[in-house]
């Protein structure tokens, strides 16, 4: 099951709890029941179903001298192919502003011409 149709299934609580997941960047699970107002139960059911569909992940951890899991955004696989041509990433990836009627631009999507 792709990310897309996983979090298109969750329910509002295992929606909140993904986000808190990864907006915090990793939450001990005794923590995340807490942020959620949920009882542990309920918690450890949400955290479960969001492991069991590769959206976070858990290891065991000691935390304030207890026992827990540790939670954190699954790793995405991101893919980079809409942006290449060829080998030559898109120009307007970056800080800089860059003109659409630039040598970089035009090679760029020469370059993307040139792969169909």
């Amino acid at each position: 099951m792709s990310v897309a149709a996983a979090e298109a299934d969750l329910s509002d609580d295992e929606r909140r709890g993904l986000e808190l997941v990864r907006g915090t960047g990793g939450i001990h699970q005794s923590d995340f029941w807490k942020e959620l107002d949920l009882s542990s139960r309920k918690g450890s059911r949400i955290v479960e179903s969001l492991v069991e569909k590769d959206l976070i992940q858990r290891e065991e951890t000691v935390y304030e001298g207890h026992n827990t899991y540790y939670l954190t955004p699954a790793p995405r696989d991101l893919d980079f192919s809409l942006l290449m041509a060829g080998d030559m990433l898109s120009p307007f990836i970056g800080d800089e502003e860059i003109n659409p009627h630039s040598d970089a631009f035009s090679q760029w999507l020469m370059n993307l011409a040139y792969e169909e």
